[in-house]
């Protein structure tokens, strides 16, 4: 999803990890973390809310987000009884 935000500026997948930064290593911009919270929202529906996630946030904690955060977000969020 996340090369699929970034198209022709996408690094290799293989290069993307747990601790790729979304603003210093793939240099994400908020309208391409808004698109991403979209795809995140049809691909795992409703309980998986990542625009919300983002707006419980400071913005140096948005600024240090990783990719690590979001899958932990996720799994968090799709837990059984979670209520994301």
């Amino acid at each position: 999803m996340i090369t699929k935000v970034l198209g022709g500026y996408a690094p290799d997948a293989a290069s993307i990890g747990m601790h790729t930064r979304f603003g210093d290593d793939l240099e994400m911009e908020s309208i391409d973390l808004v698109t991403l919270a979209g795809l995140l929202a049809e691909w795992y529906g409703p309980d998986a809310n990542f625009a919300s996630y983002l707006a419980s946030l400071e913005l140096d904690e948005i600024i240090s987000l990783t990719v690590g955060d979001l899958v932990a977000y996720i799994c968090r969020a799709l837990r059984p009884g979670a209520g994301g």
